[in-house]
């Protein structure tokens, strides 16, 4: 009776249930039973040592808690050795063999098993994965929108046989098509960066379908390319290269908004640019603030009955493609590799989005508010707790956004006592 009385008196926060299930365990929960090993027997995995089922859990775990070497993984499933077990009879690791799983199993069934869940959450939630209500313009827009672009996963000098970049680095590259409704991938290419983001565009949007919209930035904008988005009848917005030489047609009438400098139709100048691209372009000029400062910049279209604000502000949209690598990198561990070759890179950037995916379903299943980042902390902070880890995000992390413009929370009394505390740990003073 004396535990109840500050819960009743409004004093003690509430705690979330207690569970037999980890929450590592309730991660793996949502990847339905047998699907792993389904893949594996298709793609003729050797899993006689060491099951497919305990080479994922491996992985994710390595994802979860953040681990930055095969040790830290392999160390983990010893500690907590009967709680690893019961995550589907998983086996904890042995370092040789993670290692040699990474290198020779097909990475191809890491992709795979992505798109499978992905399918999978879509079906048992019809919420998850769909369109979002949105505000402005993004809510008047009743298609398809679409942004391709690519992010560099720097590598180490061990990785310089398959993934040379420059000279004295190496890299992968990840190439996304990215759903703005949804803010979730619809295609994705994991490769080495020797090559141009403009080779995979055409399989990027290979399954986008009439009237959908296209936004990219100057690396995409290829004639031959923009020319086979118009021939499927599939809407673009691309930045103008700087080297692109037009000739003006005429130009269209004038808008009242102030930020719009110019609305023309264009062609290229050039015999060969215009026989790639036959017919005439779009290119509106607006001012856009970027990092608080206003910019120039020239947009292409081939949609002739948007306003001039709409082109601008759908490209402003393609940011949502930045945000998804920025909030992938910041709380999965796709920095520090397990393994070096090709096929280790390929299966750990694939589990990294796999617990991405799930850790995203769960932020909707909660109705998560706050940042995503907060949502990875929290699940990172209790993966071996056996609490309901939705009851835990509902609970935890609800701390308020601090108000703009309020009073900031002062630093500690020794710290004040240093010019340089504000600054990160080596970096140089003013």
């Amino acid at each position: 009776m004396k535990k109840l009385i500050p819960q009743l008196l409004g004093f003690a926060p509430p705690k979330p249930t207690k569970t037999v299930y980890t929450v590592l365990r309730q991660l793996v929960q949502w990847i339905p039973a047998g699907m792993i090993q389904r893949l594996a027997e298709e793609y003729k995995l050797d899993i006689r040592k060491w099951s497919a089922v305990s080479h994922v859990v491996a992985l994710m775990y390595g994802q979860l808690a953040g681990c930055d070497s095969l040790n830290g993984i392999v160390d983990a499933a010893r500690v907590h050795e009967s709680e690893w077990r019961n995550i589907r009879g998983a086996q904890p690791p042995k370092r040789n063999t993670f290692s040699n799983a990474n290198r020779h199993r097909d990475a191809a069934m890491a992709e795979r098993l992505y798109w499978e869940v992905f399918d999978h959450l879509a079906t048992v939630c019809p919420g998850f994965g769909q369109y979002k209500r949105h505000k402005g313009f993004l809510a008047r827009m009743k298609r398809g929108i679409f942004a391709i672009d690519s992010s560099t996963i720097k590598l180490c000098l061990n990785c310089i046989d398959w993934a040379r970049h420059r000279r004295k680095k190496a890299a992968a590259k990840l190439h996304m098509n990215l759903d703005v409704g949804s803010r979730l991938p619809a295609f994705a290419v994991v490769e080495d960066a020797g090559h141009h983001d403009s080779t995979r565009a055409k399989a990027l949007c290979a399954g986008l379908k009439a009237g959908d919209v296209c936004l990219a930035d100057r690396a995409y904008t290829d004639f031959s390319f923009l020319d086979g988005l118009r021939a499927r009848g599939i809407f673009f917005v691309v930045r103008q290269k700087t080297n692109m030489k037009f000739k003006r047609v005429r130009r269209l009438p004038e808008n009242r908004d102030a930020s719009i400098v110019s609305d023309e139709l264009v062609e290229p100048a050039l015999a060969r640019s215009k026989k790639l691209y036959p017919v005439p372009l779009r290119r509106v000029t607006a001012n856009v603030e970027v990092d608080g400062k206003m910019r120039e910049m020239t947009f292409l279209t081939n949609n002739f009955d948007w306003s001039p604000r709409t082109v601008a502000e759908l490209y402003r949209a393609r940011w949502a493609v930045e945000l998804f690598f920025k909030e992938l990198k910041q709380t999965c561990q796709i920095r520090d590799f397990v393994g070096y070759n090709e096929n280790a890179v390929k299966w750990q950037v694939w589990t990294g989005m796999l617990v991405h995916l799930l850790l995203r379903f769960m932020s909707h299943v909660a109705d998560w508010k706050l940042s995503f980042s907060r949502l990875a902390g929290v699940a990172r902070a209790a993966v071996w707790v056996k609490r309901d880890l939705i009851e835990l995000l509902k609970i935890y992390g609800t701390a308020p956004r601090p108000k703009p413009g309020g009073p900031r929370e002062k630093p500690p009394p020794l710290q004040a006592f240093f010019d340089f505390w504000r600054l990160d740990y080596g970096t140089a003073g003013p």
